[in-house]
C-alpha cells in the first residue's frame, strides 16, 4: 500500500472528513484491520486566510510549499491538497516536490465524465467560483461547462464558508439558502452541482436535494484510496 500525503488544516474540519473517508475506503478495499498509510502536515489556517483575502497568493504558496516538502520528507508517495481553494497555487507546490499531486478538479472531472455530465454548477469560495484556476481547468482540460451563482449569492456562499463552516457551525438558514442556490443552478442547466469547497458537505448532502451533488472531499479521498491500494499510477 502506498503512503498518502495530506496537506491539511484548511480548515481542520474538512481535513477530519478526509482522514475518515480515506481510512473507511482503505478498510472497505482491503478488509480486516487495514487502515491507510498517511503522512500529513496540518497548517495553521488563520495566516493563510489573511493572505488569501489580501490577494497575496505568493505568500500562501510559500507556506504550503514548505508544508508539502515536509509531507514528502515523511515518506508520502503522492500528495493531496485538502482544500479546493488552495489549488490556486497547485502549480507552485507541484513544481517544488518530487512526488505527484492528485488534483481535486481532475478527480472531480473524472466522475463527471464517467456520468456523462457536460454542464455542472459550482459552489465554493469566491476565489474558486470566480477565478480560472478551478473552473477553467474543468472547461479547458476536460471540456465541462461550468455555471456559477450570481454575485449576491456568491458573496453569501463565501461568507458562510468562512464565518460558519470553517468554524464548525452549520446554520439552518444557510442550509436553506444553499439548497435554493442549488435549485437555481439546476434551472440554469446544471446537470449536477459540485460542492467545490471541502466544508460544504458539512451543510448539505445528497439527502437534502434531488439535484445530483458531487462532494469534492469524498471524491478526492476515494481517488486517493484507489491510487494507494491499487496498481494505478499518477
Amino acid at each position: 500500500m502506498k503512503t498518502i500525503g495530506l496537506l491539511g488544516g484548511m480548515s481542520w474540519e474538512s481535513t477530519l472528513g478526509y482522514y475518515k473517508a480515506i481510512n473507511e475506503g482503505v478498510r472497505k478495499s482491503l478488509g480486516g484491520l487495514h487502515s491507510a498509510r498517511i503522512a500529513m502536515v496540518s497548517v495553521d489556517f488563520e495566516p493563510i486566510e489573511q493572505l488569501q483575502h489580501a490577494g497575496d497568493w505568493e505568500g500562501t504558496a510559500r507556506i504550503l510549499t514548505e508544508a508539502a516538502q515536509s509531507v514528502q520528507a515523511a515518506g508520502a508517495d503522492f500528495l493531496l491538497i485538502c482544500t479546493n481553494t488552495m489549488h490556486k497555487v497547485a502549480p507552485e507546490i507541484s513544481s517544488a516536490i518530487d512526488i505527484p499531486l492528485l488534483h481535486i478538479a481532475d478527480a472531480t472531472a473524472e466522475v463527471l465524465k464517467n456520468e456523462g455530465i457536460k454542464t455542472v454548477g459550482l459552489l465554493g469560495t469566491a476565489f474558486t467560483m470566480e477565478q480560472a484556476f478551478y473552473k477553467g481547468r474543468l472547461m479547458d482540460r476536460h471540456g465541462i461547462n461550468v455555471v456559477v451563482p450570481d454575485v449576491e449569492d456568491r458573496e453569501m456562499i463565501h461568507r458562510v464558508i468562512y464565518e460558519e463552516l470553517c468554524l464548525g457551525k452549520t446554520e439552518s438558514q444557510s442550509r436553506k439558502d444553499y439548497l435554493r442556490i442549488i435549485d437555481t443552478l439546476s434551472d440554469l442547466g446544471a446537470e449536477a452541482v459540485i460542492l467545490g469547497c471541502t466544508e460544504i458537505g458539512m451543510l448539505v448532502n445528497q439527502a437534502d436535494t434531488e439535484v445530483r451533488l458531487l462532494d469534492t472531499t469524498e471524491i478526492h479521498a476515494n481517488k486517493a484510496v484507489e491510487y494507494a491500494t491499487g496498481d494505478h499510477s499518477l
